[in-house]
């Protein structure tokens, strides 16, 4: 049987090529699975105090922090399209004056949205005054899909998404390079305060599981390259085989010498 050249060299290709994305993927779930063991071990943590001092996103992302200052009200911004329950609402993010300086978004809850008119804000408190919560260092306020940058444009109170750099260039304000996604208050004055915003935050998630199906599909498209290469080559010998008994097949036979006269 002869082996084609070319036909043979893109089925390797194509085998190589997705035998190497699976172990890509499976590297990325492995990847996955060790930051999922490291943010179970950052919720048990000892939280970390945040002040002025710029912290990068890397080495707080994911872990508990403390923050003590006084919320800004006149500068929140309201994060639509995020739904609870199934019910439409709003992430209320808000900047956090330091008691020592500097800034840091807190993105402190979840808003019913009124469904006749997506501008009326239902009621909810904010604390006057210093007051000291706790939460999650995020690296955003949570994003939502959007086409263009038409549902975050400055300077609106009701946007789609908030990117911290964007925010900081708009206001002016020293910011910290992360959210804290609050899942309380912890100063003494404040631990029974009652703002009417839900913090039922979903766990985060790596989404491992997604990687791990990319990982088998991709082996399992070079599994099919492999069988559709030894299949393509199984007909083309059968074809050759086929052709080579027309080219040799039985000859006409000749008068039987010897034979006697009827």
């Amino acid at each position: 049987m002869k082996i084609r050249l070319v036909p043979a060299l893109l089925i390797l290709i194509v085998m190589a090529v997705t035998i190497r994305l699976g172990f890509w993927q499976r590297d990325r779930a492995h990847q996955k699975e060790a930051l999922q063991a490291q943010i179970t071990q950052y919720e048990n943590a000892t939280p970390q105090t945040v002040s002025a001092a710029p912290v990068a996103l890397k080495r707080i992302e994911f872990h508990r922090v403390r923050a003590k200052g006084t919320f800004e009200p006149a500068r929140v911004v309201y994060l639509d399209n995020r739904p609870y329950n199934d019910q439409p609402g709003f992430y209320v993010v808000m900047p956090l004056k330091l008691d020592d300086g500097g800034y840091v978004l807190v993105n402190r809850g979840w808003l019913p949205r009124s469904i006749d008119n997506r501008e009326r804000i239902a009621p909810y408190e904010t604390p006057a005054g210093s007051v000291e919560v706790e939460g999650i260092a995020r690296a955003d306020a949570s994003r939502a899909f959007e086409l263009g940058a038409g549902g975050s444009a400055a300077h609106q109170k009701i946007r789609q998404n908030l990117g911290v750099a964007s925010y900081a260039a708009e206001t002016g304000l020293p910011l910290q390079p992360f959210v804290i996604q609050q899942t309380g208050f912890v100063s003494p004055s404040a631990p029974a305060f009652k703002d009417g915003l839900v913090r039922d935050w979903p766990a985060p998630s790596t989404d491992v599981e997604r990687n791990i199906g990319y990982m088998f599909q991709w082996w399992g498209m070079a599994a099919a390259a492999l069988g559709f290469g030894l299949y393509a080559a199984r007909r083309a010998a059968t074809k050759e085989r086929m052709q080579a008994g027309e080219e040799h097949g039985p000859q006409e036979q000749g008068p039987v010498h010897g034979a006697k006269d009827a």
